[in-house]
């Protein structure tokens, strides 16, 4: 199976969320081809949850799982963490007071 670029799985999500009339933003541009990437969920309210997608070695499967949650400051100091680590990552952030992300919706794993 073919794996997608991060660009090409990053413009994807924007568009899915954009059709939701969700807002999101790149406010880190990483590798385009496998940067790793973290979505920052901020629900407008001082509030965010971190989230980073997950490998299972046992079943081959993908998925999304929070990284950390709490102040959107905290969550700001992780990314800085994490981007110390990994200059390619990218960090994508969605603002919904009705704290949707959609990446639990099939394709986005």
């Amino acid at each position: 199976m073919a794996k997608l670029t991060s660009r090409f799985w990053v413009d994807a999500y924007l568009t899915r969320l954009r059709a939701f009339d969700i807002p999101a933003f790149v406010v880190a541009h990483g590798d385009d081809t496998g940067g790793a990437v973290l979505v920052k969920l901020s629900t407008l309210d001082g509030k965010a949850v971190l989230f980073q997608r997950s490998f299972d070695l046992m079943t081959g499967e993908r998925s999304w799982s929070e990284l950390t949650s709490g102040s959107d400051l905290d969550v700001d100091a992780s990314i800085a963490r994490q981007k110390g680590f990994d200059p390619d990552v990218w960090v994508i952030e969605v603002e919904d007071k009705l704290a949707r992300h959609l990446l639990d919706q099939e394709g986005l794993s």
